[in-house]
């Protein structure tokens, strides 16, 4: 039987470390009813302890957007831990490319938000590494996370967020259940922040087409993957500036080419404020 409840956001840890601290800042209540999985919910929220590895994650994922009611965009969220080779304990980071080594497939999350956290590529293994990637950090779930979550949602709604729990330095046998809980909650105003301004752009992607979009279509030559870069980077100018009026300097501009570009750049001098 379907919760009656329509939810927003669902969040994905694969350990109840991981959840602790969403479950006590949401005040969420797990769902008595459920024995696949550990759920917690309140009025917007579905949060899954989902278990460690690719095919638990994947089949959580598959069983809550079966089982609960959810908006017509839900915004679909992983966070957990991860290693890398010299970053600091505790950093937390936005994944924007995620490589399963099984399968050597390469996922790129479609981010259109602006986080004050830093973006990093991410290796998904199918156990425990004890020597660590000189560049990407290393976790056990995202890609078999996001392979199956933009089966449910939208690329622009499917984020993966990873705190560094291990490093060269302090090897994986050294965590514990009471810093893992204790890393992620430090970051629960950033993850907040994320949450609110990615659901807020679910609903204008289920309201309308973003200010401009079909003007620009009109006006200059646009491929279809270059088509898809301008939604997105629209509804991104949508969401950072609070709908502000998008004013171009035409004059310049004779390609799709140079508007993507000259939107970047008109994006990135925007203030982000949490």
């Amino acid at each position: 039987m379907k919760s009656s409840n329509t939810y927003k956001i669902f969040i994905y840890t694969a350990l109840p470390c991981e959840a602790k601290a969403f479950i006590e800042y949401y005040k969420l209540k797990k769902d008595l009813g459920v024995h696949a999985f550990a759920i917690y919910l309140n009025n917007d929220i579905c949060l899954a302890v989902t278990g460690l590895g690719k095919s638990a994650i994947a089949a959580a994922v598959a069983y809550t957007q079966a089982r609960y009611i959810s908006t017509e965009h839900p915004v679909l969220v992983n966070v957990g831990i991860a290693g890398h080779q010299y970053y600091p304990l505790g950093e937390l980071f936005l994944v924007d490319k995620i490589t399963d080594i099984d399968s050597q497939k390469s996922y790129y999350p479609a981010l259109i938000t602006t986080a004050p956290c830093r973006r990093a590529s991410l290796q998904s293994v199918p156990k425990p590494q004890l020597y660590y990637h000189e560049s990407e950090l290393c976790d056990m779930e995202a890609s078999a996370f996001y392979e199956t979550a933009v089966r449910f949602t939208s690329s622009e709604l499917t984020i993966c967020l990873k705190v560094i729990s291990d490093n060269q330095d302090s090897s994986i046998d050294a965590i514990n259940a009471k810093q893992v809980s204790a890393l992620i909650a430090a970051h629960l105003s950033i993850i907040e922040a994320l949450l609110i301004q990615t659901r807020a752009l679910a609903d204008l992607i289920t309201l309308t087409e973003p200010q401009r979009f079909n003007e620009l279509l009109q006006r200059y030559h646009f491929t279809v993957h270059q088509r898809q870069q301008l939604k997105n980077q629209l509804l991104r100018w949508d969401v950072l500036s609070n709908q502000q009026p998008l004013l171009m300097d035409d004059k310049d501009l004779m390609t799709g080419k140079d508007v993507l570009r000259s939107l970047e750049l008109r994006i990135n001098t925007l203030d982000f404020t949490l």
